[in-house]
């Protein structure tokens, strides 16, 4: 991956709850047919790698950046950096295409979870946060470079969104747009046709920058037809809180 550097954009505030009907009268519509489609490439979305030994591909999943006080902060999935143990060589890239990461690699510097995930792999709490520093560029902050999405917790469903992630063995990411609705009480669905590996982690996003959720959750992220993430809540609240407080170590 070549590391490029490019001119910095402004981050976005943390939001609560609401609704996002003012996306619709904006224009958005849902894809036709509901299916993935090739999107260009995002500075506030990325591809996460860890190369070595376990048989993924070098980008294994998905990631977005998130607005923090110490903008340095991206939310993916658990599953994505912990399996039975955490994830060595974690690096994530910006904006990443073709093999070019134009807003450089960041490695991390923290990795939170809960607790809940790393004792029973439970899909209600598929959902982690990584601060990360740039290797080289000591005092940049991500968020500076990239920009950031909003997390956004209570988000009145149904509501239009759409989802981005890169797929396992594409060198570009794929979007979809369709009506998110609730999968029970803890989850979010988004009915989206041919969302392969690799994307969980991406962003489920309302309105323009509102992160509402990351592909994951119940079945993994879901399957060919369906994607699911977890519903952002006081739990997440709390692990965003815990990963933006307490210090790097």
């Amino acid at each position: 991956v070549r590391d490029a550097p490019e001119p910095p954009t402004d981050g976005k505030a943390f939001a609560g709850g609401g609704s996002a009907a003012d996306w619709r009268y904006a224009g958005w519509q849902p894809s036709d047919p509901l299916e993935a489609r090739p999107a260009p490439a995002e500075p506030a979305v990325g591809a996460l790698f860890s190369p070595g030994g376990d048989g993924d591909p070098d980008h294994h999943c998905s990631a977005v950046v998130v607005h923090s006080p110490g903008g340095d902060l991206i939310a993916t999935a658990a599953h994505c950096v912990y399996g039975g143990g955490f994830r060595t060589n974690l690096a994530f890239a910006p904006g990443y295409r073709d093999g070019v990461a134009p807003y450089g690699i960041w490695v991390p510097t923290r990795i939170d979870v809960d607790p809940r995930w790393t004792q029973d792999q439970d899909p209600d709490h598929d959902v982690a946060f990584l601060r990360l520093r740039r290797p080289g560029y000591p005092g940049q902050r991500l968020e500076d470079v990239t920009g950031a999405m909003t997390l956004t917790l209570g988000a009145e469903l149904p509501a239009p969104a759409r989802l981005v992630g890169y797929p396992n063995f594409s060198e570009q990411p794929l979007e979809c747009q369709n009506t998110a609705v609730p999968a029970g009480p803890t989850q979010v669905r988004l009915d989206c046709a041919d969302v392969p590996n690799g994307t969980s982690g991406g962003p489920v996003t309302t309105g323009r920058t509102a992160l509402i959720g990351v592909i994951g959750g119940r079945d993994g992220g879901g399957d060919e037809e369906t994607s699911y993430s977890v519903r952002f809540g006081d739990d997440v609240r709390a692990l965003y809180e815990r990963s933006t407080t307490s210090p790097a170590p």
